[in-house]
C-alpha cells in the first residue's frame, strides 16, 4: 500500500512538474504578454515575469515595447516644383498598447512601413524643394502626424520622424552650384561697392579738412615720404610747392645782389 502510495506521489509529481514547464511562461522586462485562449483575448495583458498559461490552449504572443528604430527606404517623388528628387527617413515608434498591436493589425512593424513610405512619397510631393533642403523640422512633423494618425488604432505612438538625405539630379546639383556661385559674386560686388562709397566719403571728408588746415597737407606730404622711403625704391619723384620754389629763388637773388654792387662801385 505505501509503494502504491508512494508511485502515485511520484507520477503526480512528475505530472505536475511536466505541467509547469509546459504552462510556465517568463515575460521579459521590455516585453507585455498578450494571451489568447482558443482563439480569443483572455484576461488582461500578462506583465513582466513568469506567467502561467494553460497548455494547448492558450498561446502567449510577447510583444516588444522598445522604441523600434526603422528606416524608411529611398522614395522617389515629384516636388511641388517639378523638381525629382530621392529622399529616404527615419521612424522611431513603440507599442504602447499591446493587445491592440496583436488583434487590430497582422503585423504592426510591416503596418508602420508602408504607412511612412506612403507618407514621405505624399510629403515630397506636397514640398517645395527649398522647403526640403532647409525646412525640414517642419516637414518632419507633418510626417510624424501623417504617420500616427493611423498608428492609433494599431496600438503604436510614433516617437520621433527624421528625413536622413535628400538626393538631387546630377544637373540640378549643377544648377543650384552656379545659382550659389552668381549669388556670392553679387554679394561681393555689393560690399565692393559699398566700401567704395565708405572710403570716397572718408576721402572728401579729409580733403576738406585739409583744405581748412594747409598745414596738414604738408604733414601727410611728410607721411607718404616717409612710406614710399621704406620701400627702397630707386627713384623718388615728389611733387614740390611753387611758393616753396620761389621763396628759395628770392632768397638767392638777394645774396647775389648784395655782392655785385661793391664791384661796380
Amino acid at each position: 500500500m505505501l509503494e502504491e502510495l508512494l508511485t502515485v506521489a511520484v507520477v503526480t509529481g512528475s505530472a505536475g512538474a511536466v505541467y509547469f514547464a509546459a504552462a510556465a511562461r517568463v515575460v521579459k522586462q521590455y516585453e507585455r504578454g498578450v494571451v489568447l485562449r482558443l482563439g480569443r483575448l483572455r484576461g488582461a495583458v500578462r506583465p513582466p515575469g513568469l506567467t502561467l498559461i494553460v497548455p494547448a490552449v492558450d498561446h502567449l504572443h510577447k510583444v516588444n515595447m522598445q522604441i523600434v528604430t526603422m528606416p524608411v527606404p529611398a522614395q522617389e517623388g515629384i516636388t511641388r516644383d517639378n523638381v525629382t528628387v530621392k529622399v529616404d527617413a527615419v521612424v522611431y515608434f513603440k507599442v504602447v498598447d499591446a493587445a491592440a498591436a496583436i488583434i487590430n493589425v497582422e503585423d504592426y512593424r510591416f503596418a508602420v512601413s508602408q504607412m511612412a513610405q506612403t507618407s514621405l512619397r505624399s510629403i515630397i510631393g506636397k514640398s517645395d524643394l527649398d522647403d526640403l533642403l532647409s525646412n525640414r523640422e517642419k516637414l518632419n512633423q507633418g510626417l510624424e502626424l501623417m504617420i500616427d494618425s493611423p498608428a492609433v488604432g494599431w496600438g503604436v505612438q510614433i516617437d520621433r520622424v527624421e528625413i536622413k538625405d535628400v538626393s538631387l539630379p546630377d544637373t540640378m546639383k549643377r544648377s543650384m552650384a552656379r545659382q550659389a556661385e552668381a549669388d556670392r559674386e553679387r554679394r561681393a560686388r555689393v560690399i565692393n561697392a559699398d566700401a567704395e562709397l565708405q572710403a570716397s566719403k572718408k576721402l572728401a571728408e579729409a580733403a576738406q579738412q585739409m583744405s581748412e588746415q594747409p598745414a596738414a597737407l604738408q604733414l601727410r606730404l611728410l607721411q607718404t615720404v616717409v612710406a614710399v622711403a621704406a620701400e627702397k625704391n630707386s627713384t623718388l619723384v615728389l611733387p614740390f610747392p611753387v611758393e616753396l620754389l620761389r621763396f628759395l629763388e628770392k632768397a638767392h637773388q638777394q645774396p647775389s645782389q648784395g655782392q655785385l654792387t661793391p664791384r661796380q662801385e
